[in-house]
């Protein structure tokens, strides 16, 4: 019996330090910026920054910023061109290659209301410029589609759920990572909004758990 003990006790050190060296095991923390600047009755500036960790705040997987200029035909229909730029580390807890990129992209945002659900649809295509370790570049044709719905608690907060759909254009298995979680916003005020939330990210090889924490910025540069 004691032996047996001993085997099963080896065996969970020995899953358990495994674990711990899997990305898939887990619980990594994005901390994110979010920014709408009016800046005249049809165009916004679009801001954003993101630092994600493929643990709570270490294990550094990628940083990415973007830029963007946002047309609205009405309340209901909008669109964005913009630029970002990322770099990021690949692989977990090992080296890997030095990887980053450029991204072109443009989206098309639709919003609709669902009796007390307020419904959200984004079409983006990305153009991607890859380089790993200065030598090897890459470039890669992206379409995405994201969903997100939204239901008021109350004044001040707002839960949502989402699902986002990545495509690449350039291989044959077109299926790239599918994103769904959901979570809680708090409106501060008419200008800040605090964003916690949990969500998974499936591709092909793995599942991945992440939390979201992040601050949303709206200001009107029209007003006085």
């Amino acid at each position: 019996m004691n032996k047996v003990i001993i085997i099963l006790f080896l065996s969970l050190f020995s899953f358990t330090i495994y674990a711990q060296k899997s990305a898939e095991n887990k619980l990594g923390t994005w901390y994110m910026y979010n920014g709408s600047h009016k800046v005249s009755e049809k165009f916004a500036l679009k801001t954003m920054a993101h630092f994600r960790y493929f643990e709570a705040a270490s294990e550094f997987q990628q940083e990415i910023y973007r830029l963007g200029v946002n047309y609205s035909f009405n309340p209901k229909t909008n669109v964005t061109v913009g630029v970002s730029y990322a770099t990021a580390d690949i692989a977990y807890d090992t080296p890997s290659n030095n990887l980053y990129e450029y991204r072109f992209y443009e989206d098309l945002n639709l919003k609709s209301k669902w009796g007390k659900f307020n419904a959200g649809h984004r079409i983006r295509l990305e153009h991607r410029f890859i380089h790993k370790n200065i030598t090897e570049e890459t470039t890669q044709s992206w379409i995405r589609y994201n969903l997100n719905i939204g239901y008021p608690l109350s004044k001040n907060w707002s839960a949502y759920v989402f699902n986002e759909l990545f495509l690449n254009l350039d291989r044959g298995k077109r299926f790239a990572q599918n994103w769904t979680g959901g979570g809680f916003i708090h409106k501060l005020n008419n200008s800040i909004k605090f964003k916690m939330g949990y969500f998974q990210i499936k591709s092909p090889n793995n599942v991945l758990k992440r939390l979201q924490l992040g601050v949303i910025l709206n200001t009107n540069l029209t007003k006085k």
